[in-house]
């Protein structure tokens, strides 16, 4: 093993420009990076600002589905998009770096370099909730009791390194943590919103369009049940002229127009119900901005890149169920789905296939392991089954077909392993080894992904599986989510350029079988529980990539998921009355940074009108 040999030393400090590593005493300061550089501490606002950006104007968006609760961070209840802008963190991130806080809630904090179980969070004395109230350390204690004690399982596994919340004095509040293994859960602990501990006496459970107390930039503004709901900027927000928001938080109102679909969300764009639109379907892209406004100059369409992974989103088997146990299944169903042709046919070729959990990032493991990932892989390898061992060893490359729509050859491919699982045919029906029928249901809600889908379910079909989709309601989406009640559904892995901690909660064992977490792939692996571990202590940015190199290829030769597509870039449509800076975060839009042109708005109102 690497630095398992090794005894603890300081061979791992929160940076802070820089830090002598033979400190003794605890350090207090005001910015945090977890194996990265805090590059801003000392600037006046972050690069990607325009500190003179005017105020105004609406910022409106599309959202699906629909809504009956204010509060997301309970198990119940389906959340109104938008949220976030009620609250303020302890800290808040940066966009340009992997790891780093700043501060917002809290003015500073204080953690011993050399013993990392505990760290203070030092609340601004300016801190105000909307009420006019002090924001202090009760408040904070409250929150996070609320949200370990009661909030969904996903993120209580996520902070499970927190032992305790002690309150200092008013002002400051102190995590102890159960051990110094994991170096994040420092940092993590700042990103939570907190609320007005009155607020969550009463409130936390209750499913309500009313939102618990905050102190963010926004308050809730109208909401029409189940169609839209708008965020008003507070004029007497505390927080506006701290670093991290100068320049941010422009708009007076930010509006979510709530649709069932996304052809209707489109056409809602067309007409100006809302003005700014992540594209996310390629034929859209591709030839569906030619309508007047387009024509008329009043639209702009940007690609916005991003050095962050792109998020995974893949069709999950679900391995609570017997039939896809055997990983030979798995493989058969990845080899089954057809994306050159999907590509081709359905996207305009747009698309890239994601060949890895970390696509398109440093993070991404590439070629065949490196001679430091084999020594983490060696003591592993006789934990996996012959075919994970296998596939973990070589470069890892996706079936590909001819893009002709037939996948002759993936489908040949398919239907050899599935025989060498012991399944068998009858009347060109396909029959597991226990002589039950191979039925697959695949489970979703909306329309967007029907078109993924029913090509997909034509193949399994044509390999004898019983595949059907189920189109449900919101609600019942969530909560066979939830509860794991499917066979496969499509899910998407968002991933930051600092993986750690969170990893437990999307492939755990532990999280498996817990009711409401992410592993909704019932992923229960000795290797991958190893190797999460040992990325959640990295002492080094070396080892961060290391660790999640091995992690990545763990995953993929698992087969426990098939990967559909993905891009790089993001595409951005939105009426030509919204700018933002030259310099843009290297690893994310930033709309919170953008503002409106109130000239340029004037001009497309006067359109609209027409």
């Amino acid at each position: 093993m690497l630095k398992k040999a090794l005894p603890k030393t300081v061979l791992f400090a929160l940076i802070i420009g820089w830090l002598p590593i033979a400190m003794a005493a605890p350090v207090t300061t005001t910015a945090l990076g977890h194996n990265s550089p805090t590059e801003y501490a000392d600037a006046p606002y972050m690069p990607y600002a325009n500190p003179n950006a005017p105020k105004g104007g609406t910022l409106s968006l599309d959202a699906r589905g629909t809504f009956n609760a204010a509060n997301k961070w309970m198990t119940t209840g389906v959340a109104m998009v938008g949220t976030d802008y009620l609250y303020d963190t302890l800290m808040t991130g940066s966009l340009d770096e992997a790891f780093t806080m700043y501060p917002q809630l809290a003015s500073k904090v204080t953690y011993d370099p050399e013993d990392t179980s505990w760290i203070i969070y030092h609340i601004n004395p300016a801190a105000r909730f909307w009420d006019g109230t002090e924001v202090t350390s009760a408040d904070v204690k409250a929150t996070y009791d609320a949200i370990l004690n009661k909030g969904p399982m996903y993120i209580r596994s996520y902070l499970g390194d927190i032992k305790d919340i002690q309150i200092v004095d008013k002002r400051r509040v102190k995590f102890v943590f159960t051990s110094d293994d994991n170096k994040e859960i420092l940092l993590t602990v700042g990103q939570f919103p907190v609320f007005a501990k009155s607020s969550i006496d009463t409130d936390f459970e209750k499913i309500s369009l009313t939102p618990l107390m905050g102190s963010g930039p926004y308050k809730l503004g109208r909401v029409d049940a189940g169609r839209s709901v708008s965020y008003v900027r507070d004029p007497n927000y505390w927080g506006r002229d701290l670093m991290v928001n100068r320049g941010r938080y422009n708009f007076d109102r930010i509006k979510f127009v709530y649709y069932q679909s996304d052809e209707i969300a489109f056409e809602g764009f067309k007409s100006g119900q809302y003005r700014f639109r992540p594209e996310n379907k390629a034929s859209n892209w591709a030839t569906g901005y030619r309508f007047p406004a387009v024509k008329a100059g009043l639209i702009k369409k940007e690609t916005i890149s991003s050095q962050n992974p792109v998020p995974m989103q893949a069709l999950v088997m679900n391995l609570r169920r017997p039939i896809f146990q055997d990983i030979r299944v798995r493989q058969a169903l990845s080899a089954a789905y057809d994306f050159e042709w999907m590509n081709k046919t359905l996207f305009h070729g747009h698309y890239e296939r994601l060949q890895s959990f970390f696509h398109g990032s440093e993070l991404a493991a590439t070629g065949t392991p490196s001679h430091t990932e084999m020594q983490v892989l060696s003591p592993l390898l006789s934990k996996l089954e012959p075919i994970q061992r296998r596939a973990v060893l070589t470069e890892w490359q996706l079936p590909t077909s001819d893009g002709s729509g037939f996948n002759r050859e993936g489908l040949l491919k398919a239907r050899a392993l599935l025989l060498d699982a012991g399944f068998y045919y009858d009347d060109m029906q396909l029959y597991q080894p226990n002589g039950k029928r191979a039925r697959i249901e695949m489970l979703m809600t909306g329309e967007a992904m029907g078109r993924v889908l029913l090509p997909y379910i034509r193949n399994l079909k044509r390999l004898g599986f019983d595949a059907t989709l189920r189109q449900v309601d919101g609600p019942q989406y969530y909560e066979r989510m939830r509860r794991f009640d499917y066979d496969m559904v499509v899910d998407v892995f968002a991933q930051s350029l600092s993986p750690g901690a969170e990893q437990v909660g999307f492939w755990g064992s532990s999280a498996a079988d817990e009711t409401g977490n992410r592993n909704t792939a019932g992923i229960k692996n000795a290797a991958i529980d190893e190797v999460i571990e040992q990325l959640g202590d990295a002492e080094s940015r070396d080892e961060i990539v290391l660790y999640t190199h091995v992690l990545d290829r763990l995953l993929r030769a698992g087969h426990y998921m098939v990967p559909l597509y993905g891009k790089s870039s993001t595409n951005v449509a939105y009426w030509n009355q919204y700018r933002h800076n030259g310099t843009l975060p290297t690893n994310a839009v930033g709309i919170d940074y953008w503002w409106v042109d109130k000239a340029a708005e004037a001009r497309v109102n006067n359109y609209l009108k027409k």
